[in-house]
């Protein structure tokens, strides 16, 4: 008798699963796609509702990967989830009813409508820094659309994975959508399955690589990516208001954020006066002491060693080329704590200029005049975010008018990220496509066009060969419409 085959690897059984799971939901998606509003609907409120009885899980788990504070938690994770599927709720009905469309002269006697269908079977690979937020935000949207999904949220974030895996275990049937945990090895697994669209959010360089694995497949992609996030404060500008949400965004999630501000550009009269004001802020947030903001329950700690050494880097490597140190500064490996932090005089050759620093340390950097700003920010790749500070309609329409990026917030920080009407998402570096609301569900969507001849004889009929006896048509067509224009 043979000897017993080995069992195999556990990667082996992985993949295996994840492509039975695969096949599963392709044979799967026509049934989902049939759903009507109202089904997807109860699926939304069945997801909504079990967030909530999770707070508690939720609150835990993300304290125990982020140290995240509950009520931090419930309202950048809980709240932002919650608040797209209402509005989804709310406005799924239109979002799904067919649009009609005019007809052009010469296709007199036909009608033309444009249906929103789901693309069909969607893989979410999503980041650790927000991981109820931006795993179960897309869900929502290719949910909405009528789409099938497999996704592999962060393995940096194993306790938050592990009750997301109970969520959407308790909400749907693993043919409509189901969760794969695991390490890089897992994503790239996935990434050579044929899926209909691949939703990522993370870096730009871990972008172009599954941009790169999707086009085997020619499936369409969203990647929400990020950059470094200009903040511009003018003379005119209001600045213990500028202070206040810039020190708040750049602190929240202890800056790990897509949307955080990276460095400000602030007049030379101002400049001063607005990192003190800055300085100001973040004592009155987490505390008067290194000591006391250390000990604050309200700020999160870096998610792993190898972002802390990084962030660590980053920050001896400016004050070793003569960054000053305005605020903050302290780190304690032990427990990947990173001080909130204000550099001014930073060189232009530190390292930190050059990546996205996604860490709670604040570049601060004087200009004369705004046209400074504008090529500053220009020579650089178009960032997620940006944000102005200033009373004058004219600086901000300058500013708008000469820059690109994914979205502006106007004398506030991060404010558009949470109005479901606006379209999120980066440009060429800082990511493809919209999300959240209609835009989410435009994204896991296919905008199917449909034309229907209504006449016996239709107008197209005329064109038929051979084209000689259509001259005179055509020439009416090409010269005597116009002008009737």
């Amino acid at each position: 008798m043979s000897e017993p085959s080995p069992t195999p690897p556990h990667s082996v059984l992985q993949e295996a699963e994840m492509r039975r799971v695969f096949e599963l939901q392709q044979q799967h998606q026509y049934v989902v796609a049939r759903t009507s509003a109202r089904q997807r609907i109860a699926k939304l409120r069945r997801l909504h509702d079990t967030m909530l009885r999770f707070r508690r899980e939720i609150e835990a788990a993300v304290w125990q990967d982020l140290r995240k504070s509950p009520t931090g938690t419930n309202i950048s994770e809980v709240g932002v989830v919650n608040s797209e599927i209402r509005h989804a709720i709310r406005h799924l009905r239109s979002w799904t009813r067919p649009k009609r469309v005019g007809t052009p002269l010469v296709l007199l006697g036909t009608s033309s409508k444009i249906v929103h269908e789901p693309k069909g079977v969607c893989l979410v690979l999503s980041p650790w820094n927000f991981p109820f937020n931006l795993t179960l935000s897309p869900i929502v949207s290719a949910v909405a659309a009528g789409n099938c999904v497999v996704v592999k949220p962060s393995e940096y974030t194993p306790a938050s994975t592990a009750v997301m895996r109970d969520i959407l275990a308790a909400c749907f049937p693993p043919e409509e959508v189901a969760l794969f945990e695991g390490g890089a090895e897992v994503a790239q697994a996935l990434l050579r399955l044929p899926f209909n669209h691949v939703f990522f959010t993370g870096s730009p360089a871990v972008g172009k690589i599954v941009m790169r694995e999707a086009s085997n497949h020619l499936a369409s992609v969203t990647l929400e990516l990020g950059g470094k996030n200009p903040t511009i404060v003018d003379e005119t500008a209001d600045i213990d208001k500028a202070a206040d949400k810039i020190a708040w965004l750049k602190g929240m999630n202890a800056g790990q954020s897509c949307i955080a501000p990276d460095y400000v550009l602030a007049h030379e009269n101002i400049h001063d006066r607005l990192v003190e004001t800055v300085a100001a802020k973040l004592k009155q947030f987490y505390g008067d002491t290194a000591e006391a903001r250390q000990a604050s329950p309200d700020l999160c700690r870096i998610v792993h060693e190898r972002h802390f050494a990084r962030l660590k880097t980053l920050l001896d490597d400016a004050i070793q080329r003569g960054a000053r140190v305005a605020f903050g500064g302290k780190t304690d490996a032990a427990t990947r704590y990173v001080e909130p932090t204000v550099l001014t005089h930073v060189p232009e050759e530190a390292a930190i200029w050059q990546e996205e620093t996604f860490g709670p340390i604040l570049l601060v950097r004087p200009y004369q005049v705004l046209e400074e700003t504008i090529a500053y920010i220009n020579a650089r790749p178009r960032p997620l975010a940006m944000y102005l500070w200033s009373s004058s309609r004219q600086h901000i329409q300058y500013i708008l008018a000469e820059t690109r990026n994914g979205d502006v917030t106007i004398n506030d920080c991060g404010a558009h990220f949470y109005n479901p009407n606006l379209p999120f998402g980066g440009i060429n570096n800082s990511g493809i496509g919209k999300t959240h609301g209609e835009f989410g569900f435009l994204e896991f969507s296919n905008a199917r066009g449909i034309l229907r001849q209504n006449r016996i004889l239709p107008i197209t009929s005329f064109f038929m060969p051979p084209y000689r006896k259509h001259n005179r048509l055509v020439k009416w067509m090409l010269e005597g419409v116009v002008r009737w224009f």
